[in-house]
């Protein structure tokens, strides 16, 4: 069945190519939540979470209208890629006129949304929706520059967050989240310029500008950058004073273990090209994220 072939998209099929999977990554909407709830400074309650899940929701949908457009434009490569061929766009299970006729819809839909719980929201997702139709059309071809992009959309999640809920942000959020986006990134790269060699070019023009030598050397520089930023966060007097305890010092070595564990899966098992399916299905990943975020509650709720 060719592209240009009318025919009615499978539910199962339509939903896989929003790529619901990915949603996990609008999960960080909630970080200045958690972080906010407990400064007794800043008037958040319970209810507030609402704000964040709506939040959250508008990421989805805007994500989703995002994939849609980006997968309708790399659809030829994609058919070159032995993973991404399986793709509901570029395997044919969904048609392009369906995709860009669904795909604004949901743009709308997250805009709206989001300028229902404020504007400043809606600015944020706005921003979103440009950086990545540069991102679809132009930047992801340019080496280094497409590692930045992506994890500035991570940094605008962070952001959402906070503006939804009218809540003092922490630069060291943004700061933090921009790095392990950015390790996440790179690793993602390596991956498809290592592991992936054969067909990586073909598939990402950026990959013929990458070299594993640079990748791996930034993923060191990321990575030690990421828990040296992490730590100071926790230590800084300014967090102490906020939460009126130097006990979020104990949250570093889950941290340290979080991103060992990635290096080990990078570098020994070859994997780093799903980010948000490792952090899902990696049972020593997925115990150290709950005894991270049983920590943080602990200190910060029960202290």
């Amino acid at each position: 069945m060719t592209e240009t072939t009318r025919h009615r998209p499978s539910l199962p099929a339509l939903w896989h190519a929003l790529r619901p999977a990915q949603w996990t990554k609008n999960a960080l909407v909630f970080a200045a939540f958690v972080f906010a709830l407990g400064d007794p400074e800043q008037d958040i309650m319970l209810y507030h979470v609402w704000l964040a899940a709506g939040a959250a929701l508008c990421f989805c949908l805007l994500s989703s209208a995002v994939y849609l457009f980006n997968d309708v434009r790399d659809r030829a490569q994609d058919r070159l890629h032995p993973t991404k061929h399986l793709r509901p766009i570029a395997s044919g299970a969904v048609s392009v006129r369906t995709a860009l006729g669904i795909a604004p819809v949901l743009a709308l839909a997250a805009l709206a949304g989001a300028y229902a719980i404020n504007a400043a929201l809606a600015q944020v997702l706005l921003a979103y929706a440009v950086i990545q139709a540069l991102y679809t059309f132009g930047l992801k071809r340019v080496a280094l520059v497409d590692i930045f992009v992506i994890a500035g959309g991570f940094v605008l999640r962070a952001l959402a967050g906070g503006v939804a809920l009218e809540a003092e942000i922490s630069p060291w959020l943004l700061l933090c989240t921009l790095l392990l986006a950015l390790f996440l990134a790179l690793c993602k790269r390596r991956h498809e310029k290592v592991v992936l060699s054969d067909v990586a070019a073909e598939t990402r023009a950026s990959m013929n500008t990458y070299n594993a030598q640079l990748l791996d050397q930034l993923i060191a520089i990321v990575s030690a950058a990421t828990i040296v930023c992490y730590a100071l966060y926790t230590l800084w007097p300014d967090t102490v004073e906020k939460f009126g305890t130097t006990q979020l010092g104990f949250t570093i070595p889950f941290v340290l273990f979080g991103i060992f564990r990635y290096l080990d899966l990078v570098y020994r098992h070859e994997k780093g090209g799903q980010p948000e399916r490792i952090l899902l299905t990696d049972p020593p990943l997925m115990v150290d994220l709950a005894l991270y975020g049983l920590c943080v509650f602990v200190i910060i709720y029960l202290r």
